[in-house]
């Protein structure tokens, strides 16, 4: 028997887990308006983070805001961090099914 972490559940697909790459930027391919309205939790080398600003699960980055610089366009300067990604829809309660590479 495998022992897991206390609020990770299996890694499932479906409709209750969140896509493998999402992002909050409009002008994105990979926003998605009414999955984010949902509320999308991610955890970021084991730890909780509220700052992501896009994700891709299975090649392990997200891309946090580099500080209050902007590019040319007005839009934030972001940087990729990599590392092992896991999301989670917020509105689902205390143990919602993860996505996670696996």
């Amino acid at each position: 028997m495998t022992e897991e972490t206390p609020n990770a559940a299996p890694t499932t697909s479906g409709a209750d887990v969140p896509p493998d790459h999402l992002s909050v930027n409009p002008r994105s391919p990979f926003f998605d308006a009414e999955k984010l309205q949902r509320g999308v939790g991610i955890r970021f080398k084991d730890r909780v983070r509220t700052d992501i600003e896009e994700y891709s699960i299975t090649e392990g980055w997200v891309r946090v805001q580099a500080g209050k610089a902007l590019d040319r366009k007005g839009q934030a300067l972001t940087i990729k961090l990599t590392g092992p990604v896991e999301a989670w829809y917020e509105d689902l309660g205390e143990n919602p099914p993860v996505a996670k590479k696996g």
